[in-house]
């Protein structure tokens, strides 16, 4: 049997004209799609590289805010001691007051 009989000539048409298809329509568009696909990595790339460089600059200014916490812990705990040392010279005064002739002993002087 010879071989057209096998495959007739239109198959080897329809194949040569699928193929140029490919090579002139599918190649290319597949270079140009792989090409865009490069440069958006290397967009990613670049302002992953810039994102890094902000998040360290935000990780060093932020690095204080515990001690700032711990700052705020003291000197509310200054505060509080305050308001104790305040209160005993007030105490103190009214007891110097009652003593020194205040409405408590009638009106009595030193």
């Amino acid at each position: 049997m010879p071989s057209d009989a096998l495959v007739p000539r239109v198959v080897y048409t329809i194949w040569w004209i699928g193929l140029i298809i490919t090579l002139v329509v599918f190649v290319p568009l597949s270079v140009y799609l792989l090409h865009r696909l490069w440069r958006t990595a290397q967009s990613i790339q670049l302002y992953a590289r810039e994102a890094l460089t902000a998040a360290a600059g935000i990780a060093g200014n932020t690095g204080q805010i515990g001690a700032l916490d711990q700052t705020i812990q003291v000197a509310t705990e200054i505060l509080t001691t305050a308001g104790a040392i305040e209160q005993k010279p007030n105490g103190a005064t009214a007891i110097l007051a009652g003593r020194a002739g205040g409405p408590a002993n009638g009106g009595r002087g030193r």
